[in-house]
């Protein structure tokens, strides 16, 4: 990767847009399913919308199918808290997908305080022929019953129905900025800026604290949690993540209680040389070495010179979140003006793409894009001064096997894809 890309590799292949612009319209959160062959968006007006990927033409039997619509529903309602008189937002925070087990899919959506779990299901035969109902499913009078039938089943149009199986609420006094899905299968915890919960999937009234940092005086607060994860394979590990930049990694075998870490990730900071950049540049660790990250990327390094209006714009606030690709061979996070940035680990290239109206036509290819900070300027770069503070790609997922990501700017979702090679470049 890098300016130099052969772009014919990445492909755009999908877009939902609307040129009017509502605050409940602005999509919240997107999450690939385990198999990539769904995707869950979630938006600030409380609802969820899932794309599902269409077979493969029989015609182009070596083309990747695209992504349609295939359910929406209502999620969330806002709510009041009569208690604390405070406005409970609908805005979706959060999906996670369950492991599928069966026919049916599962995911859990969170808004500020609430949890729930939906199961989607699909149905394309309706029984016919019974005994004691007729074709409109009134009871029917049994002195006309005179002979016993098989009911059968027959073809109907295909319906996807999404049903509430649980609602995990009152669990947080705080607002739920995460929640992970533990690969047992059977519990998941949340996260707000103080504490984690751990739920079991079938139990909603009652959860266990596995982490609380609330200091007994709130002026002595000096940090909050941002984030926590499972670790994919091993059910008693998780790590969390807080607003300093420090990761904690925690065993729930050593206690109950994880308030003490079993790992500390940590960067130490120059204080010389700290600003709002050195948060803005993700370090990766590995976990068998704590004393430094392995490596650190520089995303929004060309902003340096626009630092008081990102501040005066409340921008310093602003969340980007990262995505790996399925060989965790390249790193994705979003940007200012409708970018998105590209890391690749192996050969330390990146790229800067744009999602945007203009490259939305079907199979445009994406062209590279470069910021300009100053001195001379190639034709097809854009100076820092012409960034759009007010566009910004804040939420991203890539699917867990191949090159396809998902992209969330405002109210529009593109999907691109690599339609070369089967590895990003």
């Amino acid at each position: 990767m890098g300016e130099d890309t052969d772009t014919r590799k990445i492909n755009h292949s999908f877009l939902r847009d609307h040129s009017y612009v509502t605050e409940a319209d602005i999509i919240s959160t997107v999450e690939f399913n385990h198999t990539g062959e769904l995707l869950a968006t979630g938006d600030k007006g409380g609802r969820v919308v899932i794309f599902q990927r269409e077979p493969e033409s029989k015609n182009a039997p070596h083309s990747q199918g695209e992504y349609d619509v295939y359910s929406t529903f209502q999620s969330h309602e806002p709510e009041f808290d009569y208690l604390k008189s405070l406005e409970i937002e609908e805005k979706i925070n959060k999906i996670k997908w369950l492991p599928q087990q069966n026919a049916a899919h599962s995911l859990l959506s969170t808004n500020d305080k609430t949890i729930k779990l939906w199961k989607i299901t699909e149905r394309d035969k309706r029984p016919e022929g019974y005994n004691l109902k007729d074709e409109e499913g009134k009871l029917k009078d049994l002195s006309t019953v005179t002979s016993l039938q098989v009911p059968v089943l027959k073809p109907m149009d295909l319906m996807v129905e999404v049903s509430p199986r649980r609602v995990f609420a009152n669990g947080h006094t705080y607002h739920i900025n995460s929640i992970s899905v533990n690969s047992d299968c059977e519990t998941y915890m949340s996260a707000d800026d103080l504490r984690i919960n751990l739920w079991h999937l079938a139990i909603t009234d009652r959860s266990f604290n596995i982490v609380d940092i609330k200091p007994a005086n709130m002026e002595d607060l000096t940090e909050v949690i941002t984030a926590s994860e499972f670790h994919p394979h091993h059910c008693n590990l998780f790590v969390y993540s807080s607003s300093k930049g420090s990761l904690r990694l925690c065993d729930m075998r050593a206690a109950a209680l994880c308030d003490k870490h079993s790992k500390l990730f940590e960067e130490p900071e120059d204080p010389s040389n700290r600003s709002f950049f050195s948060r803005s540049s993700p370090p990766f660790w590995d976990l068998n070495m704590e004393a430094r990250p392995i490596e650190t990327y520089q995303v929004h390094d060309y902003l340096r010179s626009k630092l008081c209006s990102l501040y005066e714009n409340d921008c310093i606030f602003d969340k980007f979140e990262c995505a790996w690709n399925g060989s965790d061979s390249v790193i994705m996070t979003g940007a200012y003006n409708n970018f998105f940035r590209m890391f690749d680990r192996n050969t330390k290239r990146d790229v800067t793409l744009e999602a945007s109206r203009e490259s939305s036509k079907p199979r445009a290819v994406l062209k590279p894009r470069r910021v300009c900070v100053g001195g001379k300027r190639r034709r097809d770069d854009i100076s820092v001064d012409s960034l759009d503070f007010t566009k910004k790609i804040l939420h991203t997922a890539w699917h867990p096997a191949e090159n396809i990501i998902a992209i969330a700017a405002t109210n529009n979702l593109y999907i691109f894809q690599d339609k070369v090679n089967s590895e990003m470049h």
